[in-house]
């Protein structure tokens, strides 16, 4: 579903990304990990089309993305949750969720979310910046769901939030995958990522340095040591 072949980032003299090369299957949960600074963040953003790629390909269900405009993609099917959830501050949480659709309602879809995300019902006419960053959190990937992607890419997605709806949005992302859409996560909470994607690439220096599934990675905790800084 996507292939990421060769990418190669460059900010001045600066060679972020240094040939990256991993695949996400149609309906798999993926993880991509590493230390803070290896390029995991470019990596989604170079996907995405907001950080442009100096070399390499990045295809979407036989579709070239490399230099497709940033505002198109997400028509292609698929959607990006970032890291600092991205939503809109002075907009309510229901014209948040609506932003993009090729109509100004569509209950049908609002329902989809919100039966996810109860939260977010209750408070549908708050604004944005009003909610708890949990609840932004929830609001960001509801946003997501509501264009009906075949696959979300999350980076961060517990980062910054309260234990208590960390467990609601990990429930969440897992009830997702297991309805067939496609994951792409960065995660620093390594058991979270291990929990919901059996497959994981670990980055290093901006490339892929360790690919295999979630069961393997917890039986090397020396490639833990190395590459994340942690034993398991």
């Amino acid at each position: 579903m996507l292939k990421v072949a060769d990418l190669h980032v460059h900010f001045g003299k600066l060679h972020i990304l240094q040939g990256v090369n991993f695949e996400v299957q149609q309906g798999e949960a993926v993880a991509l990990l590493g230390r803070n600074g290896v390029g995991k963040t470019t990596t989604l953003r170079a996907i995405m089309g907001l950080t442009p790629a100096s070399r390499g390909m990045v295809e979407f269900d036989g579709i070239d993305l490399t230099r497709c405009e940033a505002h198109r993609i997400a028509s292609k099917g698929i959607g990006y949750v970032p890291q600092g959830r991205g939503i809109f501050p002075n907009l309510s949480v229901i014209e948040n969720l609506c932003i993009g659709l090729p109509s100004q309602r569509h209950p049908e879809r609002e329902d989809y979310v919100f039966e996810r995300f109860p939260r977010l019902k209750e408070r549908m006419r708050q604004a944005g910046n009003t909610l708890s960053g949990g609840e932004q959190q929830m609001l960001a990937i509801g946003r997501c769901l509501m264009m009906q992607p075949k696959l979300i890419i999350l980076d961060e997605p517990t980062e910054g939030i309260m234990p208590r709806l960390v467990s609601q949005i990990r429930r969440e992302i897992h009830r997702i995958s297991q309805a067939g859409v496609s994951i792409l996560l960065v995660e620093q909470n390594v058991e979270t990522a291990l929990r919901l994607c059996p497959r994981v690439f670990l980055m290093e220096r901006g490339t892929i340095v360790y690919s295999g599934t979630s069961h393997e990675l917890k039986s090397q905790p020396e490639i833990m040591h190395r590459y994340l800084g942690l034993a398991v």
